[in-house]
């Protein structure tokens, strides 16, 4: 199913997106310390290699989600909507 832009969402949708922001944030940031913690343990025990350099591999994938994150919210704002 394709995602539909966010112009394109009636307020209802709009709303139960919101309420997905802050679970998404909070995985973002859960998801990202797992793997700082991982690359600190493997170059601590194994000097640097492959799993050193892992939160770097998902850091565009946050920065998509908080771009994303972050349009949704500024239309919410545009419809006066609250969440």
């Amino acid at each position: 199913m394709k995602q539909q832009k966010i112009t394109e969402l009636t307020d209802e949708e709009l709303l139960q997106e919101a309420k997905k922001i802050k679970s998404s944030n909070l995985y973002d940031a859960l998801i990202l310390g797992v793997l700082i913690g991982i690359a600190i343990y493997s170059t601590v025990t194994n000097g640097f290699g492959l799993l050193t350099f892992l939160p770097v591999i998902y850091i565009p994938i946050a920065t998509k989600n908080k771009k994303n994150n972050k349009a949704l919210e500024i239309r919410i704002k545009e419809r006066n909507l609250n969440y």
